[in-house]
């Protein structure tokens, strides 16, 4: 006969017969000995409260008031919670219930609850599909290790489409690099230029200066020296006077002469005509510089025309409108999407705006218009109408040009049919906010076909505007 497990022993004696599960609050029926959950034995013996009670277990009559808590027997099980932990501690089990403090074993399928096997015991998981738990955690290892591919393609997914996205800026940001350099690169060649050719300038002045200076010096050596010359003499004459007739004759002759020396001859005035000649030359250089230098501030406060990466903002896309994950085109879907309500959203009207604005500026991009049949494109102000039906004409704040029928038009009020040599396969659309213009280009015949001239914009902000009228047109931003 096989020994008896006093593990298994104890923890029968812990559990009720009713609910097998621990005692909860015990018992005893003090005819018959036997212990139940207090619980447990009020719903058995519900409704008899003045009636003979049977025991569940022996079917023994009994009284209510025979019945007692056993204290003796809920140390008992506190006991047998604590010998059921330290067992699973000593065998590596990390996780055990909650409840009963047994190892997780098993897998409740209808629950999707791992649990020990005095839950599997009990009335709560009786009718319940139970399987061991490294069973069930292979099966669903399995599905977390699908979930887990599946996420894994996404992420990958979305970094690709991340990267394509941020490669047009990258490239921008590129390009803006180089030609930073490349500007920095001219105006220090220009700052050079203009510091020699004012030197050049300053020494011509300076030897106008030194010549003028060496003129003028000279002339006053020699009027310095004339002047010094009649001052002795006239010192002399003066003496001469006050002399005694003997003294004043004496040598008379000579002084005389000396008085008739020939008269003083001036220096030559100087020539000024070859160098107000030199001068005129610098004044007229000068001004040609200045010239040069308006010139290249108009130039430079003259607004430049901005090619625009545009993205379409799936806010505004009409519920039936197929955005690409790029958000560089638009197709009309064959199903209509369940899309919350928005103001910004256009419906009935099946278009799209850009997702940038404008106030100012020159703005181009440019749309590939190939695969459509039916479209229009161009601008529309921020509060132009998503709601109901309305025109797209400028009174209503779109400035556009579209293919209906087979037929290109101005989107005016009337309609104004456009006479093209050929098909339209690329339109740049050129926004000149100052001056007022929306203008549409043939990309590939590099010729305008078509512009709104003294457009009202009233101050509001300015977005490429997209509509697609049947299912066989892909609008696409070049």
């Amino acid at each position: 006969m096989a020994a008896p497990n006093p593990e298994k022993t104890l923890q029968d004696e812990a559990t009720c017969s009713i609910c097998l599960d621990y005692f909860q609050d015990p018992v005893m029926i003090i005819d018959c000995g036997h212990n139940f959950c207090r619980n447990c034995i009020t719903q058995c013996c519900e409704g008899s409260a003045f009636k003979p009670l049977s025991c569940p277990q022996c079917r023994k009559h009994f009284l209510w008031k025979n019945l007692h808590p056993n204290r003796h027997l809920w140390n008992i099980v506190e006991l047998a919670k604590q010998f059921s932990k330290r067992r699973a501690n000593e065998n590596g089990e990390q996780k055990l219930c909650a409840k009963h403090l047994e190892p997780l074993k098993l897998f409740c399928e209808d629950d999707r609850t791992p649990m020990c096997v005095v839950c599997d015991r009990s009335r709560a998981h009786r009718k319940h599909s139970v399987v061991p738990i490294e069973e069930a955690a292979q099966v669903y290892k399995d599905k977390l290790h699908h979930c887990l591919q599946t996420l894994k393609e996404e992420k990958e997914k979305i970094l690709s489409l991340k990267l394509q996205i941020e490669k047009p800026s990258q490239d921008l940001l590129k390009d803006t690099a180089a030609e930073r350099q490349k500007l920095l690169s001219e105006f220090q060649q220009l700052q050079q230029f203009l510091e020699k050719h004012k030197q050049h300038l300053l020494a011509q002045l300076d030897e106008v200066e030194k010549q003028v200076e060496k003129k003028k010096a000279e002339d006053a050596v020699t009027f310095s020296e004339e002047v010094s010359r009649l001052g002795a003499l006239i010192q002399e004459l003066e003496q001469k006077c006050r002399e005694p007739p003997s003294g004043l004759l004496q040598d008379i002759e000579s002084t005389i002469n000396r008085c008739r020396k020939d008269k003083f001859q001036p220096p030559v005035i100087l020539d000024c005509s070859e160098l107000k000649r030199k001068l005129q030359v610098f004044s007229k250089e000068s001004s040609s510089l200045q010239q040069d230098v308006k010139k290249f501030k108009e130039t430079l406060s003259e607004p430049k025309w901005i090619h625009e990466y545009v993205v379409l903002d799936r806010g505004t896309a009409h519920p039936r409108f197929l955005v690409s994950d790029d958000r560089r085109s638009v197709t009309w879907g064959h199903v209509r999407l369940e899309m919350p309500y928005s103001p910004k959203r256009f419906d009935p009207a099946r278009c799209v705006l850009g997702s940038r604005g404008f106030l100012s500026g020159k703005h181009h991009w440019t749309v590939d218009v190939e695969n459509g049949t039916s479209w229009a494109l161009g601008v529309a102000q921020d509060t132009v109408q998503r709601k109901g039906q309305f025109s797209f004409v400028p009174e209503e704040g779109i400035w556009a040009v579209g293919l209906n029928n087979g037929q290109y038009r101005a989107l005016t009020s009337p309609p104004e049919l456009l006479h093209l040599n050929s098909p339209l396969n690329q339109i740049q659309v050129c926004l000149d906010y100052e001056r007022q213009t929306v203008a549409f280009c043939d990309s590939e015949e590099q010729c305008q076909f078509y512009c709104f001239r003294s457009a009202d914009f009233e101050g509001k902000a300015l977005f490429p505007f997209f509509r697609v009228g049947d299912i066989k047109t892909t609008l696409s931003l070049c």
